[in-house]
């Protein structure tokens, strides 16, 4: 067998970007935000907090859909719960809407961890039509609940407590604080025991039960996890406009936003979203003078996308360039065991 052979396609490992380069890079993007409101206007902070808000939102449904393999149309409903869960403990408590952030997060994964049990007797499309099913009650209920300002929703009345000089600056830095938490989880979370039982579920999830992994208790983990994550991101959306209104919190496009830029950018890949981000709002930004005109063509774009690169973006870029930016990609050990035969078994046989 020749050297050709023996380095082609899946028993090439990929190259991966070193840690420490990735720590740097990380810093960097740190600066950049932190930096932001001396090179950008209010209303570029304004867009870029946007932007930031939905990469976290695209990374936590990627990492449910991606590497759990629990596909949602639903999880506008952890928008829109982590949105409420601040307003309601800062107008019910007085307390600083910053402060208040922290009750979208633990409002938001205990609503999925509520629902997991019911939700996870769905599976495939049933999951995901299910969960959408939830979100739509949550809208119907918040307008319902006493309180919560019906379908007019609810004001932030604490708003004396904001310093609105520099309320744009701290959205912004919160933002930016948001999206690189959620890289970091979502890394942290895939090179850990977690992402290697992921892994194992994802690509035969029978096999994984046969090799003693408890599947239920690492979606249910997952489920929260993102669940958390995406309430807090839309929380910030949320606070940032000073009220909250059932038809926006729990908006069907939340939905189709993070499935739209994980998908073009690239599922059960961490880059994807990253990738998928930039792409969506730089569509937005092309076709938002076409009227009715951009959903079409931002449809076909996700449409040929589809069709020429299956895997997304950064799949056709991995395929073509063999490398991976985070390195989070773990094969499996019965995987690990059939590679390290085929390399030994091409060693061998190369002259």
């Amino acid at each position: 067998m020749s050297r050709k052979s023996a380095t082609h396609g899946s028993d090439r490992a990929a190259r991966v970007l070193p840690l420490p380069v990735l720590a740097t890079l990380g810093l960097l993007a740190a600066g950049l935000v932190a930096a932001g409101p001396w090179y950008l206007d209010e209303g570029t902070m304004r867009i870029g907090s946007e932007i930031l808000l939905v990469l976290a939102m695209a990374q936590m449904w990627n990492l449910l859909a991606g590497y759990a393999g629990l596909l949602s149309f639903g999880h506008q409903a952890f928008v829109g719960v982590g949105a409420y869960s601040a307003f309601v403990v800062s107008n019910g408590l007085g307390l600083n809407p910053y402060v208040s952030l922290l009750a979208a997060p633990i409002g938001a994964g205990l609503a999925a961890a509520l629902l997991a049990p019911m939700l996870f007797r769905l599976r495939d499309a049933y999951f995901a039509i299910g969960i959408w099913v939830v979100a739509e009650v949550f809208s119907i209920l918040s307008g319902k609940i006493p309180g919560f300002g019906g379908q007019l929703g609810m004001t932030l009345m604490s708003i004396r407590q904001l310093d609105f000089n520099t309320f744009s600056i701290a959205i912004f830095w919160i933002s930016g604080a948001v999206a690189l938490g959620s890289l970091v989880v979502v890394s942290a979370v895939l090179r850990s025991d977690i992402g290697l039982a992921l892994s194992a579920v994802r690509n035969n999830e029978r096999a994984a039960l046969s090799l003693g992994i408890d599947v239920w208790k690492i979606r249910f983990v997952t489920f929260v996890i993102s669940a958390a994550g995406v309430g807090l991101a839309g929380a910030v959306y949320f606070v940032s406009s000073l009220q909250v209104v059932p038809a926006a919190a729990f908006d069907l496009n939340w939905a189709v936003m993070m499935l739209f830029i994980t998908i073009i950018g690239g599922i059960g890949r961490v880059e994807g979203p990253i990738i998928g981000a930039v792409v969506y709002f730089a569509l937005r930004e092309l076709f938002s003078d076409y009227g009715n005109w951009y959903l079409v063509l931002t449809g076909l774009v996700a449409v040929v996308t589809m069709l020429l690169a299956p895997q997304g973006i950064w799949g056709l870029l991995h395929r073509k360039l063999n490398f991976e930016i985070f390195g989070v990609r773990r094969p499996v050990p019965g995987e690990a065991a059939r590679m390290g035969k085929t390399r030994g078994k091409t060693a061998a046989e190369t002259p």
